[in-house]
């Protein structure tokens, strides 16, 4: 079943256009990667998913709703949550306060109870620190929070904008294995991500980008051994 459709999304910044006319879909159960290099456009089609920014043109469906003109906290409701680029945690907010905070729509409390020791089971870390301020965490664990604090409104699609960014490679590898993990779990996934060897390695399929534009699309292993891909975005000639 299809979850998310994206139809000839544009997306301007006042005379720019940022994204042009890009068309892709995302079907429950899947993890999907869009890669492309800084400026393609990534986090702005995030935005434009999530709600906090405004289509120029075209229509996003999910969950076979027309959501293009909701509003960003209606589509949280929806079952539509973003753990955003650079983390955005609460830096004075305790862990458990940064995880309360993802529960903010939700009033169920036992299926809140039972998603926080889900949380705290994926991310073991955080349980070691749930009374410690999250702006003294390490980028790992901020990572590991941010995702975290998502996973607490029990989205029916996950967005993950750069979970990677400023990781060292050893933190990598461990959150993209709980990617995998919360996909396997039963959540949806669409992952924008500069680590196209991580992102394409664990995604069913994939999509890729370039300035405003998507040029690819494939499954990950297909993108994957892509030879202008690998070229382009594996650092392989």
């Amino acid at each position: 079943m299809m979850l998310l459709e994206l139809e000839n999304v544009a997306v301007a910044y006042g005379r720019i256009e940022a994204l042009h006319g890009i068309s892709l879909t995302v079907n429950e159960g899947e993890v999907v990667a869009l890669i492309g290099a800084n400026g393609a456009g990534k986090t702005t089609t995030m935005r434009a998913i999530s709600g906090t920014r405004a289509l120029a043109n075209g229509k996003i469906t999910f969950n076979g709703e027309d959501i293009s003109k909701l509003r960003a906290d209606l589509r949280v409701v929806r079952g539509l949550c973003q753990s955003p680029e650079g983390r955005q945690i609460f830096p004075g907010m305790t862990v458990m306060e940064n995880l309360d905070m993802g529960a903010y729509t939700r009033r169920d409390t036992a299926g809140i109870a039972s998603d926080l020791e889900r949380v705290l089971t994926l991310f073991p870390r955080l349980a070691e620190r749930r009374k410690q301020a999250g702006g003294t965490l390490s980028g790992g664990e901020q990572q590991m929070l941010a995702v975290g604090r998502a996973l607490m409104s029990r989205p029916k699609l996950l967005l993950l904008d750069e979970p990677s960014m400023g990781l060292a490679p050893l933190v990598i590898r461990q959150i993209f294995d709980i990617i995998t993990e919360i996909n396997q779990q039963g959540t949806t996934i669409l992952l924008v991500e500069q680590n196209a060897q991580q992102a394409l390695s664990r995604a069913h399929r994939g999509y890729v980008l370039e300035t405003g534009r998507i040029v690819k699309e494939g499954s990950g292993q297909d993108l994957l051994h892509d030879p202008s891909v690998k070229e382009a975005y594996l650092g392989v000639a």
